[in-house]
């Protein structure tokens, strides 16, 4: 049985949500089963981001640097990100009724996490690039106290769209605030008339292109101004699987987005349909939180300075927890 959403129209602007057998779908549809590996990779990844940012906002040494000033902003807003995302797919999975202001400031709450982290990597990019083309320079252009304000503008950039969104369902919902058995950013766009989808899909699609288009004439240019120097010759070179670590770890950040694009692209006028709440729930549960997973993981490894931070941590509390044993 194929089982769709559908929205009924009251009167000519408002537009209320008419769920038919919401709790059916998930439970013929095995919905529930999300949870798992949301649940999975959510928990492998606050297992390391917490002591990892810790690490850098604590120890002078990390602290006083651009990069990893950027590289703790991206891990606060990913861990905001994913204590969001678990009570939005926990809250749907069991079915529990959500309160139309916790849904909205959950959906809000996601769309400027994950554009705070999209955001912060393009900066990392350029701060890198920036590194490399104007070393001498490099502490006056970026230093951190400007670095700190530039993060603030960026969490400031990332709210935009989410509080515009806010704005228009407030202004299209009107007095329609029901508890809502799902919360769905895509049922929830569903309300809106269709310029307004326009215009949220044209604003993703030319956000993730001026980002992906920063971040190839950057990598473009640090390929041109260093591939004299020898760093590249090596078909195994710490240059080469840097470049390629960081490059899968882009298009995983960037793929959902463009997901959600062709999500939108797609939505249909009068229902959603369950393939694209099934894709909605992939992007979700899967494609948004493995890059988040592996950030922490590649950074530890990939940078001495915060593998060598996080070591002493440990074997300080080891060493201190063995003195006071014996």
């Amino acid at each position: 049985m194929k089982f769709t959403i559908v929205f009924c129209s009251v009167g000519t602007t408002v537009r209320t949500i008419c769920v038919f057998i919401i709790k059916s779908f998930y439970q013929h549809r095995h919905m529930d089963l999300f949870l798992i590996p949301t649940v999975l990779l959510t928990s492998v990844t606050l297992l390391v981001n917490p002591v990892l940012s810790l690490c850098i906002l604590c120890f002078p040494t990390l602290r006083q640097e651009t990069r990893y000033l950027l590289l703790a902003n991206m891990l606060f807003a990913d861990m905001f990100f994913l204590t969001i995302n678990l009570a939005m797919v926990s809250c749907n999975s069991v079915g529990l009724h959500m309160p139309h202001s916790l849904c909205e400031f959950m959906m809000v709450s996601m769309v400027m996490t994950y554009s705070t982290s999209v955001l912060t990597i393009t900066l990392m990019v350029i701060d890198t690039y920036v590194a490399v083309r104007w070393p001498l320079r490099y502490k006056e252009i970026l230093p951190p106290s400007r670095a700190r304000k530039i993060i603030m503008s960026l969490w400031v950039m990332a709210a935009v769209c989410p509080v515009s969104l806010l704005v228009m369902f407030e202004v299209v919902m009107g007095s329609d605030k029901q508890s809502r058995p799902v919360c769905l950013m895509l049922i929830a766009l569903h309300s809106l008339e269709q310029k307004m989808k326009v215009g949220v899909h044209l604003y993703f699609i030319i956000a993730i292109s001026l980002c992906t288009v920063l971040i190839v004439y950057c990598y473009i240019h640090l390929y041109i101004i260093t591939k004299t120097s020898g760093i590249w010759r090596s078909r195994y070179s710490r240059a080469r699987m840097t470049l390629l670590a960081h490059t899968l770890l882009l298009m995983m950040y960037f793929v959902p987005a463009l997901v959600f694009a062709v999500e939108l692209a797609l939505l249909k006028e009068e229902s959603v349909d369950v393939v694209g709440v099934w894709i909605n729930l992939v992007n979700m549960c899967v494609l948004m939180l493995f890059p988040r997973c592996c950030t922490p993981y590649l950074y530890i490894l990939r940078y001495h300075e915060i593998y060598e931070t996080v070591q002493q941590v440990f074997w300080k509390k080891r060493h201190q927890s063995q003195r006071s044993a014996a």
